[in-house]
């Protein structure tokens, strides 16, 4: 009977401690081509313990760099990629360099593209968060934005990166 007793302390506590466990949050953006080009691919998040990560898998980009940015409106509807509006930037800080003060919070950075024209960036941070109570933190309902060129991460607000290639809105799963 102890040994019972015991198993079922055991198999209860086992319960309790899985019911306590956060459960991952996602969102994702499906990246749809803009101004002529043809991008295409998927930028994931995903949020577990106060951490997001990010993941970006993307083709039909030109060899090289692109810069990819988090922009303010969660729209895609124009051609060019214009109506996302500029960088999410809810901290009012200078543009910059990912993780390197003074950035805005959706300076992702450049994607390296190789000659297959596909390319992947991955970024966890906890200045996201996906649905959260914060404004300045959720990601979702802004959108994602590939540019035709490399981000200078000096240049002001945007980095000089070109036109918009691709744009998805981030959007809660």
């Amino acid at each position: 009977m102890k040994n019972i007793r015991k198993l079922g302390v055991l198999v209860f506590s086992s319960l309790l401690l899985a019911s306590c466990t956060v459960a991952e949050k996602k969102a994702v953006a499906k990246i749809e081509a803009k101004s002529g080009s043809s991008v295409s691919g998927t930028v994931s998040f995903i949020e577990k313990d106060g951490i997001v990560t990010m993941k970006a898998a993307l083709a039909g980009l030109s060899e090289g760099n692109h810069a990819i940015h988090i922009h303010a409106i969660g729209d895609c509807s124009a051609p060019d990629g214009k109506s996302a509006g500029g960088h999410w930037n809810p901290t009012k800080e200078n543009h910059g360099k990912w993780m390197e003060a003074p950035f805005h919070i959706g300076d992702i950075g450049n994607l390296v593209v190789g000659a297959d024209g596909t390319g992947t960036i991955e970024r966890e941070t906890n200045l996201w968060s996906i649905g959260g109570k914060e404004a300045n933190k959720n990601v979702v309902g802004h959108a994602i934005i590939i540019h035709e060129g490399p981000d200078d991460f000096s240049s002001q607000p945007s980095g000089a990166a070109g036109p918009r290639v691709g744009c998805g809105e981030i959007v809660r799963k």
